[in-house]
């Protein structure tokens, strides 16, 4: 007698993915794709994840110890990013649920849109193409639009990871000193020609341009704030492409009010999305973009492949490739 037919997993993906990717999701489980711009709101969620075997999930999904809790057939969280600070890893960790994540593949994405933010902060890009839009534009001017050097600078890297490390390559072409936060478990001296570890009071003290590339975690949560903002360079750059939270962005704002800051250029806000009225919006010396920093159509194509052969990894009954809890304890298949 012929057994039956093993039931289709089901995986909820939280927003429209990449087209070839969600085509390989679909050949081997039954997926429904949320249709929404916005996220899935929280009662959707639940809703969802209360019949899911996995999620594809986004870094703007919230995905705490309650949702966890109440999945009692989830097995995979395929986070589409490389931070996880939206999953509750410890609860996914003890309910059995491996989380994975997309690592590597953004990097050089993600450094080409930091060091384009520094760019066009620190030679007005923004705001020339503002002038030129609204009809200023009347004459060459000597004094008109005066930026800040980028060659021959120094940039204080907060973060010497993979992303980090990009950053300060594309500073080396341009002949920038590159200083780099050093922890005192090891050294990341010689990886890239000229960078030197530094703490980080004389990485602020001697920085033209401080970017940020840290992990958002309870330890780096506001780790720039008021007391940074005062060490800082009278004139720095701040360039953040990692987490909003990772800036205390109060202090932020009222050092770029007092021109201790020349200005900021950031993807990442706290909260996301910005809001409308922000006063943030309202300086000329602030280029925000909607943490765009991994959207090249190559870098967003292979995170997708990624989260799904995270998926698949653990239909088949091990780890997903790229684990953010490699401890867990996978739990079992319903049947």
């Amino acid at each position: 007698m012929p057994r039956p037919a093993r039931p289709r997993r089901r995986v909820f993906v939280t927003r429209a993915i990449d087209a070839a990717a969600l085509a390989r999701l679909c050949a081997a489980a039954e997926v429904e794709v949320w249709p929404g711009e916005l996220p899935p709101p929280e009662r959707k969620l639940r809703n969802a994840l209360a019949h899911a075997d996995a999620i594809l999930s986004m870094v703007t999904d919230k995905i705490d110890a309650r949702l966890i809790a109440e999945a009692s057939g989830l097995r995979v969280i395929s986070n589409l990013a490389v931070g996880v600070d939206n999953i509750d890893l410890d609860a996914a960790t003890r309910a059995g649920i491996a989380v994975g994540h997309t690592p590597g593949v953004l990097t050089e994405a993600t450094a080409d849109l930091a060091f384009g933010l520094l760019m066009a902060t620190a030679r007005r890009i923004g705001e020339g193409d503002r002038h030129v839009r609204a009809g200023k534009w009347r004459t060459w001017g000597p004094m008109t639009m005066l930026g800040r050097d980028v060659h021959s600078s120094t940039l204080g890297i907060v973060g010497f990871g993979a992303i980090g490390q990009a950053m300060a390559g594309r500073a080396s072409g341009f002949g920038m000193r590159v200083l780099y936060l050093k922890h005192r478990r090891g050294s990341n001296d010689g990886k890239i020609a000229g960078a030197r570890g530094v703490n980080l009071r004389r990485l602020l003290e001697e920085s033209d341009y401080v970017s940020i590339h840290v992990p958002l975690t309870a330890t780096t949560r506001h780790f720039i704030g008021r007391r940074e903002f005062s060490l800082m360079k009278p004139g720095a750059i701040l360039i953040n492409t990692a987490r909003g939270a990772i800036v205390d962005q109060a202090a932020m704002l009222a050092a770029l009010k007092s021109r201790r800051l020349a200005g900021a250029g950031l993807d990442v806000t706290d909260p996301e999305p910005i809001a409308a009225n922000d006063p943030l919006l309202r300086l000329d010396n602030v280029v925000i973009t909607p943490h765009i920093g991994s959207a090249s159509i190559a870098t967003r194509a292979q995170m997708a492949a990624i989260a799904v052969g995270n998926v698949q990894d653990v239909f088949a009954g091990r780890l997903p490739r790229f684990c953010a809890n490699p401890r867990v304890r996978l739990r079992a298949a319903q049947t």
